[in-house]
């Protein structure tokens, strides 16, 4: 049975105090930030008065938004840790309200900034130096110039943004404090509360009644509740293609990759490279078929291992397996990471009401921290280390940027999570000493990169499809919803929808799709992790160096550039064919050891 938050001994959860001693703190830098942005009313109409008015004026919003930051981050992961309690939720909204009244308050700050010229932005870095320090920022600024509305429709929009999150944050309650799921059986045949957070857990079950049960309560529980779940996928659709049209862009994928200065054309070459390689997973299907001695392969099997080698981590062990993985990077790395996992940056483990899944979160002021569910599986150890990538990406940027510049993009975020995993892998197979081992690696890593590259790439080509059809004014009903994803699903795993129906629903609870385009950079990040990873095992120390700067760049420089001089080329078909090429060589292996015997 799922814990109550109290009865976790205090050591595996994340110490929020570093943050805000007492909530009566909060409280009272909230009353003080109000302040602070109702002064900043001033600040209207004279941006470009002079440079000196310019600079404190461009000052005085980061410092704002820097104590914002961390006002905000606290609520919300008061909030993750148990979503039922209502003083976070309050909280919570309170610090999105400030947020918006801050958007509001500088609303005029674009629009007035495009208003400059050339001449009078070289005069104002003449005039005022420190002005220098901003020029990327104010070049990207710029470059952004036909997509900025007047003042006051950019003030009707920020005024608005609490209602455009509602989608988000309706999925978001529903789904985490208001869903419940039925009890099944466990492999012991004792009825256990089925959750987000243990759902996995019963998919990698080796009985697979076990694992029909848990996933036809899931889905049943998703069909329940369709038509609620497609109206907030809807409306979400609605807000961020009413947007895209307000701001002159012809598509909300178009707007959602600009802001990362990514092209579209990073997006279609992903999904045309997987759709080409689709071969290799169908390969790879069949295997597990064969493997599982299953006529009727159906998705619920997808998930359990295909070897009987018990590799379970206990979060101890966990800890100790990570941070052995990534002494490779050198002593500023792992300096880091013993930190990380000695201060309490983490919350480790399930309790009623807590978030689920996991992420790395904090603010530019905060330490890095971490969100877990923690089950005793090999999959949870390469979450802890894929968190743990992205939190020490965070910390690198933090310490070397000044706030301006950081934080990251998302485009490259994935890129840091995901080379600790390929690095994971590689060091798990150095350390195989028998075939049974092995086998159980590779089946690992292969159902990681189905899972990452294929299945995010499934959801990208899904999320591309209902945002064109709500363009085309489709109504995005829980029928058009389901039919399409059943339609995706089995041409990517070559599995009729007929028989496997309850799949169709799948799609009401992936809270990516609340996003904004954001899956496909799990695979793009997959991809580039993997040629990255391999510059670092088996290339020079200055590979290793570049790397190290990539997470020290923050947003100093674009994102392509970024990752370009840490050694992989997005542009280009390249680094994805690579990526498959090591998935084929591992698929090739496993399945040598399959004609040796090795996972009987």
């Amino acid at each position: 049975m799922t814990k109550q938050r109290y009865e976790i001994d205090e050591k595996y959860h994340w110490d929020l105090t570093t943050i805000f001693a007492t909530d009566e703190l909060w409280e009272e830098e909230l009353a003080a930030l109000h302040a602070e942005v109702e002064k900043a009313k001033g600040f209207a109409g004279h941006l470009l008065d002079s440079a000196k008015t310019f600079l404190e004026t461009s000052e005085a919003q980061l410092a704002i938004s820097r104590r914002l930051e961390k006002l905000y981050v606290y609520a919300s992961m008061k909030n993750d840790q148990d979503t039922r309690e209502g003083k976070y939720q309050e909280f919570q909204a309170k610090a999105l309200g400030l947020y918006s009244a801050y958007s509001q308050v500088f609303s005029f700050y674009e629009p007035e900034f495009l208003a400059i010229t050339e001449e009078k932005l070289a005069e104002f870095y003449e005039a005022e130096p420190t002005l220098k320090q901003y020029a990327h920022q104010l070049e990207k600024l710029l470059s952004q110039k036909d997509h900025v509305l007047s003042q006051e429709v950019e003030e009707v929009l920020a005024a608005t943004s609490e209602i455009f999150d509602a989608p988000s944050e309706t999925f978001s309650v529903l789904d985490n404090a208001s869903i419940s799921f039925p009890e099944v059986a466990d492999e012991d045949g004792h009825l256990v509360p089925l959750s987000h957070g243990n759902y996995i857990s019963f998919m990698e079950s080796s009985d697979r009644d076990v694992r029909q049960e848990a996933y036809e309560a899931m889905y049943g529980t998703y069909e329940q509740f369709q038509h609620t779940y497609a109206k907030t996928l809807q409306s979400n659709v609605k807000v961020n293609n009413l947007k895209a049209r307000l701001r002159k862009y012809g598509s909300a994928r178009q707007a959602a990759l600009s802001s990362n200065f990514i092209p579209e054309s990073v997006y279609d070459t992903l999904v045309a490279a997987v759709n080409k390689h689709l071969p290799l997973l169908h390969r790879y299907i069949k295997l597990r078929k064969e493997l599982l001695g299953i006529d009727d392969l159906k998705m619920y099997d997808m998930y359990t291992p295909l070897s009987d080698t018990d590799y379970k981590f206990s979060y101890e062990d966990g800890l100790k397996k990570a941070a052995e993985t990534l002494t490779i990077f050198g002593k500023e790395y792992s300096d880091q990471v013993e930190r990380a996992f000695a201060d309490r940056w983490i919350d480790v483990h399930e309790n009623e009401g807590k978030r689920s899944g996991a992420y790395s979160g904090g603010a530019y002021d905060t330490h890095a921290f971490m969100l877990l569910n923690w089950q005793d599986t090999l999959d949870n150890l390469y979450t802890l280390i894929h968190e743990t990538g992205h939190s020490l990406h965070s910390m690198f940027t933090r310490q070397n940027q000044p706030y301006v510049y950081g934080h990251y993009s998302i485009f490259l975020a994935e890129i840091a999570s995901t080379t600790n995993e390929n690095l994971l892998t590689e060091k798990l197979l150095s350390e195989v000493t028998d075939d049974k081992t092995r086998f159980a690696i590779l089946n690992h890593y292969l159902d990681g990169f189905r899972g990452t590259v294929f299945r995010q790439t499934q959801f990208a080509e899904f999320e591309q499809a209902i945002y064109k059809a709500d363009q085309g004014g489709q109504v995005l009903t829980a029928d058009f919803l389901s039919n399409l994803y059943a339609e995706i699903n089995e041409k990517y795993y070559g599995l009729s929808a007929e028989e496997n129906p309850q799949i169709q629903y799948e799609w009401a609870r992936i809270p990516h799709f609340y996003y904004n385009f954001y899956v496909y950079q799990y695979a793009t990040g997959f991809a580039a992790a993997s040629a990255l990873a391999d510059k670092i095992v088996n290339g020079t120390p200055e590979d290793k160096e570049n790397y190290l700067n990539y997470l020290k760049a923050g947003n100093s420089d674009y994102p392509l550039n970024v990752i370009k001089k840490a050694g992989v080329d997005m542009t280009q078909e390249d680094y994805l064919n690579d990526a498959f090429k090591v998935f084929e060589k591992r698929l090739s292996e496993l399945e040598e050891l399959v004609a040796k015997g090795a996972h009987k």
